[in-house]
């Protein structure tokens, strides 16, 4: 939004120094070139119209900041413009003017900066007022030196036609498609910005594994030991070392997943699993590495299963670790505001058969409509965190060609919609998840 408010700011300012040029061409051609070119200055009007027209510029330009955040200001400063030329044209020879072309200005400069709609709305005023001029011009003046000048001034009218078609069309069209590349431009540079601090984040991550397995092992070791003493000593159910050993198991357990993960990603390993097999695993590792969650999982009925082809995703190491920084995402956000750590999980196929789409739901309080949007695409400070979860989770799916979308709930709470494209059941894996 900041580039296109920008680009519209840049527009308005070029638009008001043509603007200037036109009305210091209109003083010019009056009280320099009139007899030169023919001009008709009978009508006092015409100076009363170059009065308002000079405040109108100026007022107008003090105030082009505002107008740049209007939707509609450049077009309605372009229409104004449009009216102004029209009255200027009228009162100074109509049709026979030889600078009626120029009423093509505001048309061409709508092409380039506005929808489609805009430069043919001012094509169909201009058009319609040099016809009416065409009409409105004097008998006499249609026969200069015997000659009938009827013809001449169609075809002066025929080829400002074809001249406002060819803005209307051809430069609106290619104006069009450089504003699409450069939106497109943008998305790629925002990718590029995402990739490189994941890229980064990923090179941090690899370096604290490596540093983490070491004081990992010393950790086992005395954990062990602390075992076999309380043992020795008749104290087998303390649960303090009940709790160490769990958190440990769980410690070395994402250490090797990581470990697997990386060289999964590295040698390009992927495959292909049902989505009631990705859900019954994601189920499995909640269990096994978060007790304290309370999973509610909705699975896909058989009806739903054997209504569409296929109900299968592509998947690789970094899936599983993905979903379950959601769960656990969700679990935090659930007890911080109600106190219970619940989260629920469903499938539906979506898009007319062709996509999966996950979502995992909190019970919290929800996050706000501007968080929503940056949340995922980069990394944000705040009380809970950085993001920084979500936006590595995001980039695993985007490179099994899914999606994250974050939405709230209106009686509380957020999901998060996965959505991944479906893939031939053929090959689907009936396994466990890496």
């Amino acid at each position: 939004m900041k580039n296109l408010f920008n680009s519209h700011l840049g527009a308005t300012d070029q638009l008001a120094f043509l603007r200037f040029a036109g009305l210091l061409l209109k003083l010019g051609l009056i009280f320099f070139a009139a007899e030169t070119f023919a001009l008709s200055l009978s009508s006092p009007l015409l100076y009363w119209g170059m009065c308002f027209e000079a405040l109108y510029l100026a007022f107008t330009f003090k105030l082009r900041e505002p107008i740049a955040r209007m939707e509609s200001g450049l077009f309605i400063v372009l229409l104004l413009d449009t009216l102004f030329w029209i009255s200027w044209l009228y009162f100074t020879g109509g049709a026979t003017n030889a600078f009626i072309s120029l009423l093509l200005l505001p048309i061409a400069f709508a092409a380039i900066t506005l929808p489609k709609w805009a430069p043919w709305t001012l094509t169909l005023l201009s058009t319609v007022a040099y016809s009416l001029m065409i009409f409105s011009v004097p008998e006499s003046q249609m026969k200069h030196h015997g000659m009938d000048m009827s013809s001449h001034y169609l075809g002066m009218w025929f080829n400002f036609l074809i001249s406002s078609l060819v803005l209307t069309t051809s430069v609106a069209y290619i104006a069009q498609r450089m504003r699409k590349q450069d939106v497109e431009l943008g998305f790629m540079r925002e990718a590029q910005l995402r990739q490189e601090k994941l890229l980064a984040l990923g090179t941090a991550s690899a370096q604290m594994a490596h540093q983490l397995a070491t004081p990992l092992a010393s950790l086992r070791l005395l954990v062990d030991e602390a075992v076999e003493e309380a043992q020795e000593h008749g104290h087998n159910d303390s649960p303090v070392l009940s709790e160490m050993n769990g958190a440990l198991q769980r410690c070395e357990q994402t250490l090797h997943s990581l470990r697997t993960a990386t060289e999964s990603i590295r040698e390009q390993k992927q495959s292909i699993v049902t989505a009631n097999t990705l859900l019954q695993t994601l189920q499995q590792q909640v269990l096994l590495l978060m007790p304290q969650v309370k999973l509610e999982l909705t699975l896909l009925d058989v009806e739903t299963i054997n209504q569409h082809a296929s109900t299968s995703v592509l998947s690789d190491a970094s899936l599983l670790p993905a979903m379950m920084s959601l769960v656990e995402n969700a679990a935090s956000a659930s007890l911080a505001e109600t106190g219970d750590p619940r989260v629920t999980v469903s499938a539906v196929i979506a898009a007319e058969g062709q996509r999966l789409c996950v979502s995992v739901r909190d019970y919290g309080s929800g996050i706000s409509k501007q968080m929503r949007a940056q949340v995922g695409h980069q990394l944000i400070q705040s009380e809970q965190g950085m993001g920084m979860a979500l936006l590595l989770s995001h980039a695993s799916f985007e490179r099994l060609g899914g999606r994250l979308l974050l939405g709230s709930i209106a009686s509380g709470g957020t999901v998060a919609e996965v959505s991944f494209p479906l893939h031939a059941d053929i090959e689907a894996s009936n396994g466990e998840l890496s």
